[in-house]
């Protein structure tokens, strides 16, 4: 049985690149027959040839070896999916995208609750992690910060630290347009993605 993976190389090789290229903010090198797609800051190889995906940088290496279980389908199925369209500055929580209520849930929750748990009462750390990602800082909550997993889907993370009264709690929010970049499942692993390289 072919895997996800496994059919989304096949889908993206039948693509045309120059396509893909400008609907995916990517580049291609038609000699290697590589895309170059640059997410969280950083730079990644697509070998059409190899079927890999491989990064220039250790940091890039690092976080293909700790989460491609997230990274590599994402990337595919973005390459594959995106659409040159306009953010709409809209910003949504994943249980709001349709189906999401359903999805989100039980083994799917993101662990945002890790993410309140290290930095609920240390913002500096949180923005610095969020800038070493490329990360942009933001006006939500007491700290925030917008990633770039895929260059047409910002994953925007807010925290508010723990006071007298609650706990510190964090959440992840979406342009409205990522739903029709890819599907739902894939959102969920961008999410995970984002929320990963923050711990």
């Amino acid at each position: 049985m072919t895997s996800g993976e496994e059919k989304a190389w096949e889908n993206l090789i039948d693509l045309e690149p120059f396509e893909i290229c400008k609907k995916a903010i990517a580049s291609y090198n038609k000699e290697k027959t590589n895309y170059i797609l640059r997410s969280l800051g950083m730079d990644f190889l697509i070998s059409l040839k190899s079927r890999e995906i491989k990064s220039m940088s250790p940091d890039g290496e690092n976080l293909l070896n700790r989460h491609s279980y997230f990274f590599n389908l994402s990337v595919l199925c973005y390459l594959i999916n995106a659409k040159d369209i306009p953010l709409s500055g809209k910003l949504i929580k994943p249980v709001d995208i349709k189906g999401g209520a359903l999805f989100f849930r039980g083994t799917h929750v993101l662990p945002l609750d890790k993410i309140a748990e290290k930095y609920g009462d240390d913002k500096i750390s949180f923005i610095n992690k969020g800038k070493s990602l490329n990360g942009k800082i933001m006006n939500y909550g007491d700290a925030s910060i917008e990633l770039l997993p895929m260059p047409r889907i910002p994953a925007t993370l807010i925290l508010w630290l723990s006071d007298s009264e609650f706990p510190a709690r964090a959440d992840l929010l979406f342009d409205s347009t990522c739903e029709q970049h890819v599907p739902l499942d894939i959102i969920w692993s961008i999410a995970m993605l984002s929320v990963l390289v923050m711990l």
